[in-house]
């Protein structure tokens, strides 16, 4: 049952996260430029890639239990304050000159562990927040605050990172996560009656959630799709940078206008979402945005002028909402909400496995071919296997039980307030 006051929890909900967000995004784009730059080595970004999601797939797996045990509110708080913790310690480590590629790397993996937890909560409270006729628009607002703040962490990192360098970028992470537990506070949060009842134990809530994602053909293909997209576009796009600072140059800002730009398609796309796209077939924009994500990909590979590359950039960023954000809508609405949980872990663990997956290959790849050699096999391929997983009878199968009328999910039975 969605609280009678849900626009002021979705605005305390989306105003915390907004500025949690900022901090992760400067610390993010800090950290990926120092280890580009530092090393001009597709190995260690591959490391870097590995550090980032790794630990977040591996940790995702009890994630999902938990948001679906506990009351998600105090979980996000909790693992928001723990990385808060460890981020403060390492960036007292780095003030006093420990700076070595490795502490920066545990800084990443500390970070990941906390998402683990924190990111299958936050997605599973959405819902329990928000009316189900809302939630593509609540949706599509998180995603265009996600690419303003993405818009704007770019400049702020590059110009805290050029003056001081590092460990203040923790430091300011550390404040903003601070600021964000304190608006999340005041959010009030269902508890599904199911956390205040005799529960089965972590592996039967694992196995019950792996049955669900078997028995249900159109998750199973979402995240089938989500995980084709990850290991072939997203991951060979974390060597973008690469191929800048090897192609165009190795200036700063040059970095930073590349982050700009896809953060500026970002931010025009979670708008269209929110207004115009709102009422369009979910699994119509998806299937526009996967096959846009493999063309773009290969224009990429193919582009030899550094703002040719920008400008397709900008459109690689146009397109993630029209695909995350009617991803994030089915899983809510096809979803049952004791499930939420689980489901948005799993979705985590495909995320987080698929993206070091892929920059274990092409991370090492790009040492010995070109960036854009790789650029463009990758998109090529993106397109192939999708075409192919759509073609399948049961890709056909999902498609049309995607397109059908939606059930509203069922409302938890008598909710607790917490």
């Amino acid at each position: 049952m969605t609280p009678t006051h849900w626009r002021r929890n979705v605005a305390l909900f989306l105003t915390g996260q907004t500025v949690s967000l900022l901090g992760s995004m400067i610390a993010q784009y800090a950290v990926m430029w120092w280890v580009t730059l530092q090393t001009r080595s597709g190995l260690a970004v591959a490391l870097y890639a590995v550090a980032a999601f790794l630990p977040q797939g591996i940790v995702s797996i009890f994630g999902g239990v938990l948001a679906d045990r506990m009351n998600r509110r105090t979980l996000v708080i909790t693992a928001d304050a723990a990385i808060a913790a460890a981020t403060l310690a390492l960036a007292l480590l780095m003030a006093n000159g420990v700076t070595d590629l490795w502490i920066v790397l545990l800084a990443v993996a500390v970070r990941s562990l906390g998402a683990g937890v924190q990111t299958p909560a936050v997605q599973a409270m959405i819902p329990q927040i928000a009316p189900a006729d809302q939630l593509m628009r609540v949706n599509g607002l998180f995603q265009t605050i996600q690419s303003a703040m993405a818009l704007l962490a770019p400049a702020a990192a590059g110009a805290i990172f050029a003056a001081y360098g590092l460990a203040p970028v923790f430091f300011l992470d550390v404040i903003t996560a601070v600021l964000g537990i304190g608006l999340l506070a005041l959010v009030t949060v269902p508890t599904l009656q199911r956390t205040t009842e005799t529960r089965p134990t972590y592996r039967q809530d694992l196995t019950e959630g792996m049955r669900y994602v078997r028995a249900h053909p159109v998750v199973r293909w979402l995240l089938i799709v989500y995980a084709i997209i990850f290991l072939l576009t997203v991951a060979p796009s974390f060597v973008t940078p690469l191929m800048v600072a090897r192609t165009f140059g190795s200036q700063a800002w040059m970095l930073a206008a590349l982050e700009i730009a896809f953060s500026l398609g970002m931010m025009l796309g979670g708008i269209l979402m929110s207004t115009v796209l709102t009422k369009r077939s979910p699994i119509g924009l998806i299937l526009v945005a996967v096959y846009g994500f493999g063309l773009t990909t290969v224009a990429l590979g193919l582009s030899g002028n550094l703002w040719v590359f920008y400008a397709f950039m900008f459109v690689f960023g146009l397109l993630v909402p029209p695909f995350s954000t009617p991803f994030m809508t089915l899983i809510q609405k096809t979803v049952e909400p004791a499930m939420h949980g689980r489901m948005f872990s799993y979705v985590g663990i495909v995320m987080a496995l698929a993206t070091p997956v892929g920059m274990a290959v092409f991370g090492p790849l790009a040492d010995v071919v070109s960036v854009q050699a790789l650029l463009i096999t990758a998109g090529l391929t993106a397109i192939v296997v999708i075409a192919i997983a759509t073609r399948l009878p049961s890709g056909r199968a999902t498609l049309t039980a995607a397109r059908e009328p939606e059930a509203q999910p069922a409302e938890p039975a008598g909710p607790v307030l917490g």
